[in-house]
């Protein structure tokens, strides 16, 4: 018998323990998307402590997660959006923006271009001085790019986990007219995050685009300058033609050649200054807030575009962070936070997850920890209006455990709502199975299966199940289990002897075996 004869038979349209990564699996995706179960079928079972770690969206808390590879964790973030675009809807005056912060390949690959030699690489050392400066740059990245695209009606990139499609930042219908009702000072503080955070494609010209956008002139006496720059030849060459109709134009002396000498030179210092100083000037500038930014792709040259189009007064008052001080980066978030509030979003969800993947990291704990580390930061994680959702790797809480007591007093672990580990129990994964049969069970089908527990024989109960679940800890072990349950059965049975249910003997033969591998995974010995 093959599987699908067996599945065909209980009206099932869809295997439903097939799937091993929540961010590829449709029926995880059903299941979030079917809303309501139907009468008599259970709902999609979240994890026990997921209301802990959503928190409340008018006040929202930080969130630090601990769990093993297949527990759960991208399935949580994903239930974490799906519950973010909820409220939204159901409040649109107090919206909550989420930000995915769970692709840091750019950000690292960005990182270790401006800080890695490219003679002797040496990953772990360049790692070793990532900043929580570093990290709050990397999410104005993410956020602020979004507000122009959206302003400027340019199309956003993907961005993972975010509902609504390519990452577009719902800024209302109008936010053109509402913008440009916000005060001047907030705009130049939109204009300054732009200047400073937009990502590296065409970052100058949408500068020149946001800036008109906003309504935005230039300052009083950088138009003075411009006038000088471009009218000033007028005033020596005015005066030269007088001279020479009324011929006091002496060559060899006297007032009028003197003066025209000295307006002109006065207007080759005008464009001496413009021309040269200024822009030498902007390229210093640009070439700090570069060497601090240190997440951004932007070039010197691209930089210092933008910021020549910005009030001077912003960078007169030290407000660039052309330093290492996480103050600047405080002071940037506040800006953001003060614009998004006038487009309804009163708080913003940060989640941080798959920290193990990106390619510079590669699993290897210690630099997962080097990156992690500096976000475990008191201050920043207590920020007002500012919840992080840290999805954690189990490795990086045995690293934890070896810190010092300095260390936790910094990061102040006891208010961050910890959850030490993700895990699940029999019962638990016996319901998260369920729902993910019912999910897959064809709409008003008959004979189709009420529970797991009638996919296998008379001999099996409930609470056998449950306790081979146990053993599994967590959901793609589960899922693992019951789909070999499912291929040992089918495999080792004919079409024609119609054995529609399980035996106990394949259920327990199944289990050692996942026993063996799930030990045999968390020794190190196999790969999955």
């Amino acid at each position: 018998m093959n599987l699908s004869t067996f599945l065909e038979h209980w009206r099932i349209v869809e295997n439903p323990f097939r799937g091993e990564e929540a961010r590829q699996d449709p029926v995880f995706r059903r299941l979030e998307a079917a809303g309501p179960p139907r009468e008599g079928a259970p709902g999609f079972t979240t994890h026990s402590d997921f209301e802990k770690v959503l928190g409340d969206f008018a006040r929202p808390s930080t969130s630090i997660v601990f769990g093993e590879k297949g527990s759960g964790k991208t399935a949580m973030r994903l239930q974490l959006a799906e519950r973010v675009g909820a409220w939204n809807a159901a409040n649109p005056g107090q919206r909550c923006l989420l930000v995915p912060y769970d692709e840091l390949n750019p950000v690292l690959d960005r990182f270790n271009e401006r800080i890695g030699s490219e003679r002797k690489p040496n990953i772990p050392e360049a790692l070793g001085k990532f900043r929580l400066a570093d990290h709050m740059d990397a999410i104005l990245a993410l956020i602020v790019p979004r507000i122009v695209d959206t302003l400027l009606k340019e199309e956003s990139p993907s961005v993972s986990g975010v509902p609504g499609g390519a990452g577009a930042l719902d800024l209302g219908p109008e936010p053109r007219k509402l913008v440009r009702r916000v005060d001047a000072g907030q705009r130049q503080d939109l204009l300054l995050l732009q200047a400073v955070y937009d990502r590296p494609e065409r970052a100058e010209r949408r500068t020149r685009k946001l800036r008109r956008v906003l309504r935005l002139s230039p300052p009083g006496r950088v138009w003075v300058w411009a006038l000088l720059a471009y009218a000033g030849w007028l005033a020596p060459a005015g005066l030269a033609y007088w001279a020479w109709e009324n011929k006091k134009l002496d060559l060899n002396g006297g007032w009028a050649i003197y003066t025209v000498a000295g307006l002109t030179a006065l207007w080759l210092l005008v464009m001496v200054k413009r021309s040269v100083w200024d822009r030498l000037s902007f390229l210093r500038l640009a070439h700090r807030v570069r060497r601090q930014v240190r997440v951004n792709g932007r070039s010197d040259v691209s930089l210092a575009r933008s910021l020549r189009q910005i009030d001077p007064g912003a960078t007169d008052a030290g407000l660039l962070p052309v330093t290492a001080s996480e103050e600047h980066r405080y002071a940037m978030l506040e800006r953001l936070r003060r614009i998004l509030a006038h487009f309804h979003y009163t708080s913003v969800m940060v989640i941080v997850d798959r920290v193990d993947e990106p390619t510079l990291i590669a699993g290897d704990p210690e630099r997962m920890r080097a990156v992690v580390w500096p976000m475990l930061n008191n201050k920043f994680l207590q920020q007002s209006g500012l919840g992080v959702k840290m999805l954690l790797p189990m490795e990086l809480r045995h690293a934890l455990f070896r810190e010092s007591a300095a260390f936790f007093q910094e990061a102040r672990l006891d208010k961050q709502n910890l959850v030490e580990r993700l895990s699940w129990t029999g019962a638990m994964l016996y319901d998260l199975c369920n729902a993910r049969l019912h999910a897959c069970i064809a709409p008003n089908a008959e004979g189709a299966p009420s529970s797991i527990l009638d996919l296998f024989a008379e001999d099996v109960s409930r609470q056998d199940l449950v306790d081979a679940l146990d053993q599994m800890h967590q959901p793609r072990d589960a899922f693992k289990l019951l789909y070999q349950c499912l291929v040992e059965h089918c495999s080792n049975v004919t079409q024609d002897q119609a054995q529609w249910r399980i035996p106990r003997l394949v259920l327990e033969n199944v289990r050692k075996q996942q026993v063996e591998r799930v030990r045999q995974l968390s020794s190190g010995v196999r790969p999955a």
